[in-house]
């Protein structure tokens, strides 16, 4: 069984409402001119609702509505051009008879080749501040490319002086005087992308596009500017879908010069705004929406979309997320008044798998529907390897997934278990029992044990960790871990072996997923001596998002299985690399920075870093983790370290 991550045809989780919304706003607001935003994280499920917005909108009449995937565009040279020639010629083939459409689409695409002319002209193609070259300049530069046409110029051949004049010649010919800066222009484009609305005979123009948090900044902001400078005009409407945290990140980069705010709000979620009228956040799942999203996603994948049962269970899901505060999570009584008490095994089983990881999936994928999918298909392969392998009995469901959540949610943690309970003859490691009876709650089940361990941990205080044994003792310091030990069910009694064999599916984790074998050798390759780094710098270039946090997990989680940390461990240079061309990671470093053991790291802990951290907010925090660093007694090297970056800043 597997669970499709691509855009869903079936709205499980109540989708509908949003898009029906913004369908609303759109058909209700049909001559001003709107952007909207659908935000939300990479898997919220805002490809999702865009598909549903255009399903909705393919029964009108009197609207147009055109897809725009703005990474299939990645890598052209000007990402702004490609999207206005784009929908011109959307509009174009949506109405393929129209004498009118065609002639005005001729029009609005030869202003499209003067912008790409002024692009070419070299020392003429003046910033958007003083305007562009006027049809006199131009002339003159026809004359001139003409004349040296039979030549062949610093890496400019004679075929392409001749084009250049050609094009030039003939939009001059057929562009009225009067025209001779961009501001100038760009009205006079607008006025012909209006023109060329009103030929199409449409009440308004829909352009949905997806993707663009994926983008390389300079890709990103084109797209957002031709939207702002050319396209804005009356009767059209913009879907833009994205991370709004990425879109953010992408203004600092394309104008690095920005100061950090004005006033409250950054200059970077100022621009933003100003460009997105109407935001739509997608909401995180929470506890009981994310126990009816298992459950469905399981019963469609085991009975299929269209089963009349699955049908049914889908009406009832829905009716009970109209009020998610009130929902019991598509409960035994829920299911079985949906389907009259004729209850499928498929449908059972999806049901039980859903109670037995609803806890673990909303505290650890933070409510992302994607997460989730992907760590249910994991789980799934992984019974059905023990399965096939002979040991399925051996592995129960709600102990896999605890398992899995330190996994893909705390690999440093995960590992240390593995280790331990690989070293145990029984797989039954001390130190699990003795921290879940330090940090659980005492339950009346509970024996003097548990109970005595509670009185022990009041009596010495929260900070102080007098009854964990010393290999555990930093456990005791992470929340997130604390959190884990207390979800049910408790693994101190539990063989830990045959979770750890099945979850080891791979050499590398990479946060606990079955991933792309390149990103493996990626990893393998990050791990490696400096050469060998810098050489897959462009490799590393090309990540997006999520394949660059696994493999940003993965080179963490392998440094920090080290046992000696005075020399610089291996995969070191491989994070700097990593940060410096997805600086988005900088927080995540912070994080791995503080996370180092310091009575035992060498000098290389304070100075490997300053080079990748190019935000001035981190760069702060940096400085006073080397504060800390500064005042250690019990490292000299480390002390020293830190005490002469922080001499460098000073000289600076």
């Amino acid at each position: 069984m597997f669970l499709n991550d691509q855009e869903t045809a079936t709205d499980l989780l109540h989708y509908e409402a949003i898009a029906q919304t913004i369908v609303s706003l759109i058909l209700n607001t049909p001559k001003a001119p709107m952007t909207i935003g659908v935000h939300g994280d990479w898997g919220a499920g805002k490809s999702s609702v865009l598909k549903m917005i255009e399903g909705e909108l393919a029964g009108e009449n009197r609207v147009l509505c055109l897809w725009f995937n703005g990474w299939a565009f990645e890598g052209f040279e000007d990402a702004k051009i490609v999207v206005i020639e784009t929908i011109v010629e959307e509009l174009r083939r949506a109405r393929p008879a129209s004498t009118k459409v065609a002639e005005a689409a001729k029009k609005v695409l030869k202003r499209i080749d003067w912008l790409k002319l002024v692009q070419k002209a070299g020392g003429y193609a003046f910033t958007v501040a003083t305007g562009i070259p006027t049809f006199g300049q131009m002339n003159d530069f026809c004359d001139f490319v003409t004349s040296f046409a039979s030549k062949v110029q610093a890496g400019v051949s004679a075929s392409d002086f001749e084009e250049a004049a050609k094009k030039a010649s003939e939009f001059i010919k057929e562009t009225p005087s009067g025209s001779g800066n961009l501001s100038e222009h760009i009205h006079a484009f607008r006025n012909d992308f209006k023109i060329l609305l009103e030929s199409a005979d449409i009440d308004q123009l829909v352009v949905i596009v997806d993707d663009l948090d994926r983008c390389l900044p300079k890709t990103a902001i084109a797209t957002l500017e031709a939207i702002r400078m050319f396209l804005f005009v009356d009767h059209t409407a913009f879907i833009i879908g994205a991370d709004e945290m990425m879109i953010e990140y992408a203004v600092r980069e394309h104008f690095p010069d920005l100061p950090p705010s004005s006033g409250p709000v950054s200059y970077a979620r100022n621009y933003l705004e100003k460009l997105i009228q109407v935001p739509f956040r997608i909401p995180a799942l929470g506890a009981a929406e994310t126990r009816i999203y298992v459950a469905l996603l399981i019963a469609e994948s085991v009975l299929g979309p269209t089963d009349a049962r699955f049908v049914r269970l889908l009406s009832a899901a829905r009716e009970d997320m109209k009020k998610p505060w009130a929902s019991r999570g598509l409960d035994q009584r829920a299911v079985e008044a949906a389907l009259q008490g004729d209850v499928p095994q498929e449908i059972a089983f999806a049901q039980t798998m859903s109670a037995h990881v609803t806890s673990i999936l909303s505290e650890g994928s933070r409510g992302n529907p994607r997460q989730i999918k992907r760590f249910l298909n994991s789980m799934m392969l992984r019974q059905a390897i023990a399965a096939a392998r002979g040991f399925g009995a051996e592995i129960k469901r709600p102990v896999l997934a605890k398992i899995m959540l330190a996994e893909r949610f705390k690999p440093e943690f995960y590992e240390q278990i593995a280790r331990l309970a690989a070293n145990h003859a029984e797989g039954k490691p001390e130190v699990m029992r003795a921290f879940e009876t330090y940090v659980r709650p005492v339950r009346p089940s509970e024996g003097g044990e548990g109970r005595r361990a509670v009185e022990k941990k009041e009596h010495h205080g929260a900070n102080s960790a007098p009854s964990l044994p010393p290999e555990v003792a930093e456990w005791e310091k992470s929340d997130w871990v604390k959190g884990w030990a207390m979800i049910d069910p408790p693994l101190g009694d539990v063989d830990l072996r045959p979770y750890v064999f099945v979850t080891r599916d791979k050499r590398t984790s990479l946060g606990g997923f079955v991933t792309n074998s390149h990103l493996e050798q990626l990893v393998d390759v990050l791990m490696g001596p400096q050469m060998a780094v810098s050489g897959a710098a462009q490799e590393v270039g090309k990540l997006i998002g999520p394949d660059q946090e696994e493999v940003f997990e993965a080179i963490r989680g392998r440094i920090l299985q080290e046992d000696n940390f005075k020399a610089k461990p291996k995969g070191v240079d491989g994070l700097v690399l990593l940060v410096k061309k997805h600086p988005v990671l900088q927080r995540r470093l912070l994080t791995f920075i503080r996370e180092l053991p310091t009575d035992k790291s060498g000098a290389w802990a304070a100075s490997s870093w300053l080079s990748c951290l190019s935000d001035s907010v981190t760069r702060i925090e940096y400085y006073s983790i080397l504060e800390e660093w500064s005042n250690l007694e019990d490292n000299k090297a480390l002390q020293k370290s830190a005490q002469g970056m922080l001499k460098l800043k000073e000289g600076r």
